[in-house]
């Protein structure tokens, strides 16, 4: 008995970190970033993987700062927010809630069109049913363990089949790394668009709350807690370049995608010119999976942010988390924009809040030792959070407007 409660107990840490992981990296690779990427591509060529190299960075240190005072304070970013600042955890709470909702929006509109690539299905009711799944998963009893499994096993399947498809593909990847080092243009709305659809908004917490619900924080896990984190942006980083990649190919040879009519589906599109009927149904995999699990990881992350204006058990989140995939549900229903143009807008939209909660962070981990425990945090991380934190500041300032044209298109 004395060997097999340590290995149970091993097994449920990793367990716990691989869910996190697999939460985060999903959310990060959503269908958000797969159109974006598309769109990006089709519209910058070799140009854009400046923005994906960049946005890989910024993921480095905000995921990384967060997960790691996150554990430390032993409390969810809002609950942080507010024992820091008074009254800041209830605006991040607020504006994770809308950016949340925005994407989740979005997430939907993602399903839909990948089950439209997979079978053809109407894109509105393949969203309604992707949503009806995740709310069943919510409903069940062991919502908990359907919630981690499902997360792990479409985010592998969703890795696994983007490479394949990638490796069909005849990519310029010497022009590619130059250009993510040497960019012949910047484009800083296309950086916030991207960095929004990756780290934006409910991302930058879901991983880090999913190992609050599991117990893994202090200072005793903050080692494998970095770990964790450092092992999710490899696992994102590599599937962003492995996308971006598969659809340069196809754009670099020559392929005009169309990004202009109301049923465009660049990605789709990309996959079909690479691969034929047969990229296009696994496409539509690679959608639905990414839009299904972070349908699930923006619902799950959202309404942990509740938890500021007041207790709940797990019932009750559940019951909220219910609430919140159907209101998605109702808004995508009810919006008449084009499900590609939702996915682009909605990662701008998540961009402009991320420099909020990361400034709190930054000021935590500077100022507020006493909400760790007493720990002294890692200097040169806290310096790299500081010009991350500067530098998306700036990015949303100068991409406002871009951004919030959609609303008035």
């Amino acid at each position: 008995m004395s060997v097999s409660a340590p290995s149970a107990a091993n097994t449920s840490l990793k367990g716990g970190f691989l869910a996190a992981i697999f939460l985060m990296a999903t959310s990060a690779i959503g269908p958000g970033f797969i159109t974006q990427t598309a769109t990006f591509t089709a519209k910058m060529g070799a140009a854009f993987a400046f923005a994906i190299l960049a946005s890989i960075v910024i993921d480095f240190v905000v995921q990384l700062n967060i997960w790691r005072i996150t554990a430390l304070t032993r409390r969810r970013a809002s609950d942080t927010a507010n024992a820091a600042i008074p009254g800041a955890g209830y605006v991040l709470a607020l504006l994770v809630l809308i950016g949340g909702l925005a994407f989740n929006v979005g997430n939907i509109a993602g399903a839909g069109l990948g089950l439209n690539a997979m079978m053809g299905v109407d894109p509105k009711i393949g969203g309604a049913v992707s949503a009806l799944l995740a709310i069943g998963i919510f409903l069940s009893r062991r919502a908990g363990l359907l919630l981690d499994r499902m997360i792990i096993g479409l985010g592998l399947l969703m890795i696994v089949m983007t490479v394949i498809v990638a490796l069909t593909t005849n990519p310029p990847v010497g022009e590619a790394l130059r250009q993510a080092v040497l960019p012949d243009t910047i484009d800083f709305a296309t950086i916030t668009t991207i960095v929004g659809g990756t780290v934006g908004g409910y991302i930058t917490y879901s991983g880090a709350h999913r190992l609050l619900d599991k117990g893994l924080v202090g200072e005793e896990n903050l080692q494998a807690v970095t770990r964790a984190s450092l092992t999710g942006i490899a696992v994102t980083g590599v599937m962003r370049f492995v996308l971006f990649l598969a659809i340069l190919g196809v754009v670099a040879s020559g392929v005009t995608l169309d990004l202009s009519s109301q049923a465009a589906n660049p990605a789709a599109q990309a996959f079909a010119s690479a691969l034929g009927e047969w990229g296009l149904r696994v496409f539509g995999v690679v959608l639905w999976a990414a839009a299904i699990t972070s349908v699930i990881g923006a619902a799950y992350t959202s309404v942990s942010f509740l938890t500021v204006f007041g207790e709940m058990d797990d019932r009750g989140r559940n019951i909220a988390t219910v609430i919140f995939i159907a209101v998605s549900l109702v808004v995508y229903l009810a919006l008449g924009k084009a499900p590609a143009s939702i996915l682009v807008f909605v990662g701008g939209f998540n961009g402009l809040i991320l420099p909020i909660g990361l400034t709190i962070f930054t000021y935590i981990g500077f100022a507020r030792s006493d909400l760790m425990g007493g720990h002294v945090y890692n200097r040169p991380l806290l310096i790299a959070s500081a010009v991350v934190c500067a530098l998306t500041w700036y990015m949303g300032f100068k991409s406002v407007g871009t951004i919030f044209s959609f609303l008035l298109g």
